[in-house]
Parts: C-alpha cells; structure tokens; sequence
C-alpha cells in the first residue's frame, strides 16, 4: 500500500517508527490515536498531521505511489474529510532541511490552491504557479532543482477547467507582457480538433485547450530540459498532467 506522505500506511514497520513525532488526534476528541504496528502500517483518518516528511519517507516513496497518494489526499478534500494540518508544527519540523516529493506546475487562478486541492502540508510539494501553467525557461530550471538537485520525483502539470489564460490566448488578448505569455498557450489551440464554436466563451472548447496545453507544457519541458527528460528516461522521475474540475473539486489525472 502506498505511503501516503507522513500519514503513512506502508507495511514497512520502519515507517511506523516516525509516529513518536507525530501529533495524531481524533477529530473533536482530542484523544491520541492509536496507531496499528507491522503488517498494518499506521492507520489514520481525519487526524492533526504535526511532521514534515522525512528524507527516508521521501525516498522510500516510487511516483506512482506519489500519485496515488496525491488522488486520495483528492478525495478527501472532495469529501470534506481533510486531515486537520498543524502547520506551525510542520513549519517547525521542516525549517532545518526540506524533502518534498513532488514539484507541481500549476495556474495562478485562486480558485486552485494545489496543497489545499490535494490535501498535503509543508513540505511535501515543490509548488510553481504560472497563468495558464506553461513553461519557460525558468520554471523549467527551478523544476530542475526540484527533481535534480532536492530529490522529488514526480513533476505534476495541473490545469483546470473554465481557465482565465486559456480563454485569453483564444480570444487573441492583447495586454502588455500576458501578450507574450498567452503565446505560449496558441499552440494548444491548434492542436485542439473541435467542430463547434472555437471562442473563449465556449467553455467545452476552453476546457479541451486547456487539456491540450497540459499536454503541450509536458512535451515542452521534455525538449527544454536534458537533465528532466533523462531522469524520466531512467524511471527516477515521472511527469504527468491532470486537470482539475472546478465545479466538483476533482482532480483528474490524466496518465
């Protein structure tokens, strides 16, 4: 089973021994809770999460276990059953070294907070939020430091569903540096085979752009970055997209 980040249910019993730095506590009841040794791992629901995750946490961790973990911090999320983060504590655990598994590439709409999305704390992503989530060379250098140089494993694309940036570069907007930016996202749009209205104002269309550029943004990163696309090639990272849904709050993973 995969470990979920520090709620971790991994049967590795050597896992289970970061419990002593942990603050588990039954939701409204303020009890400690009691935490299944050996083959059952630590089982954990809706706790007050104190511990940043460790480096042996990180390591131990493959990219679809990442994944995995990320689509039921989704669903919890989704469900309004997110753990309850103490996050001075996790400041406090990670202020003398940082160990983050993932690095997410996302858009700056404020209605699409990765971490809350996908119920993680401090120190568990790397987080790079652009308009329209594209990549140039600076968001591609610093996903290098995160993969190459800190160690995460899995780099993340998410777009989302009815996107400011997405309908700008449709609609051909003309503003000051976004000019240059939207640029960026055209080459999604005629990618993009549609027979209906092709306007910023059709969301079905905007949303299938949008699907698009994920795509295009990997593909992107692929060519920009030698050292990601070779640790992709050796299996030490993965690179995937998702989309999230902002009328039900879902992230949708498309791998």
């Amino acid at each position: 089973m995969a470990c979920e980040f520090r709620h971790c249910t991994c049967p590795d019993s050597s896992h289970s021994i970061q419990r002593g730095r942990r603050t588990a506590l039954k939701t409204g009841l303020g009890v400690a809770l009691a935490a299944a040794v050996g083959t059952a791992g630590l089982s954990v629901s809706s706790v007050s999460l104190a511990a940043a995750l460790t480096q042996k946490e990180r390591d131990s961790l493959t990219p679809d276990q990442i994944i995995e973990s990320m689509k039921k911090g989704n669903e919890r999320f989704r469900s309004g059953t997110a753990h309850r983060h103490d996050y001075l504590a996790q400041k406090r655990a990670s202020a003398g070294g940082q160990f983050p598994a993932a690095v997410i590439l996302s858009c700056i709409d404020s209605r699409t907070p990765a971490e809350l999305i996908l119920d993680s704390g401090i120190g568990d992503t790397f987080n790079a939020r652009i308009a329209g989530n594209i990549a140039n060379e600076d968001l591609a250098g610093s996903l290098e430091f995160a993969c190459a140089a800190a160690g995460a494993k899995l780099v993340l694309v998410m777009g989302h569903t009815d996107c400011g940036a997405i309908k700008g570069a449709i609609d051909n907007v003309q503003l000051g540096n976004l000019t240059g930016l939207l640029a960026k996202i055209k080459p999604a749009i005629d990618a993009t085979q549609y027979e209906g209205k092709r306007t910023g104002s059709n969301i079905e269309f905007v949303d299938k752009v949008a699907r698009a550029n994920v795509q295009n943004t990997i593909d992107d990163l692929r060519k920009r970055s030698e050292i990601l696309a070779s640790m992709e090639r050796d299996g030490k990272i993965k690179m995937v997209g998702a989309m999230y849904h902002l009328n039900n709050g879902k992230v949708e993973f498309m791998t």
